[in-house]
């Protein structure tokens, strides 16, 4: 792509003790594309995620967002970009119902009075909840009850649905399809080729290669901290990947 990439990374080293994270990561993704990111365990996957999110200060190299350089410190700043993240562990509040934990930290207050008193527009809430999960078809069945009763799809969709209705710039989605049925994951699927869609930059963390052809437009390895290749997914087999990420194919494509 001949596009300023809205996340870059050039460069990124993290040593922990005397194991190196990162050694020099290289990284990108562009706006309305979905880069799946993978690797064999230690590979620096989570790492990089941290450090791209907030999550993790760095000991050398550059980040980018929109061509310009920032310095990501926390969470909420890289929130404060567009950049969101979800978790394998979802970070849900599980005492929580889904329009609640949708607007977690980001509370509408009442109009007037009522609102500088602290009560929040719980109405508003649920509406603009049951807004985000019907456009990204999610099956979300009651906005009332606490998300900890729920099943694992239902989280899966408000923890997605919450980063999509805040991700402007890119969102990271950490093995969202690992505990999932096969239908739930087809939706998970079909959701990230609609948040490309919209324009935002997906990041796809994964083991299921069949699951990385198929949903993304280029595929980044990393092994031992490092990318080693690049491929565009429809040119690519899961044999090549896997190849690449044990280092069985030398001098992949970049």
């Amino acid at each position: 792509m001949t596009t300023i990439p809205v996340l870059e990374a050039r460069g990124l080293t993290r040593s922990f003790g005397n194991v190196r994270a990162l050694d020099g990561v290289d990284f990108d993704v562009h706006a309305g594309e979905v880069v799946a990111l993978i690797g064999d365990n230690g590979a620096g996957k989570s790492t990089l995620v941290k450090a791209l999110s907030g999550n993790l200060a760095l000991d050398s190299g550059k980040i980018l967002f929109a061509g310009g350089e920032v310095e990501l410190t926390s969470p909420s700043q890289a929130s404060s970009l567009g950049i969101e993240t979800v978790y394998q562990d979802l970070a849900l509040a599980p005492h929580l119902n889904a329009a609640q934990n949708m607007f977690l930290g980001r509370e509408i207050p009442k109009p007037g009075f009522q609102g500088r008193l602290g009560f929040m527009d719980n109405k508003t809430m649920r509406l603009k909840s049951r807004e985000a999960f019907d456009e990204l078809g999610a099956t979300v069945r009651s906005l009332s009850d606490p998300v900890g009763s729920m099943s694992g799809g239902q989280k899966q969709a408000i923890a997605i649905a919450r980063a999509v209705a805040w991700a402007k710039g890119v969102i990271f989605l950490d093995e969202p399809t690992a505990a999932l049925g096969v239908v739930q994951t087809r939706n998970v699927l079909d959701t990230i080729r609609r948040v490309r869609d919209k324009g935002v930059g997906v990041v796809f963390i994964s083991h299921s290669m069949p699951h990385v052809i198929d949903v993304a437009d280029r595929v980044q390895v990393l092994r031992l901290g490092r990318r080693v290749a690049t491929y565009e997914a429809k040119k690519t087999t899961v044999e090549e990947l896997v190849g690449a990420m044990t280092g069985a194919l030398d001098g992949a494509q970049s």
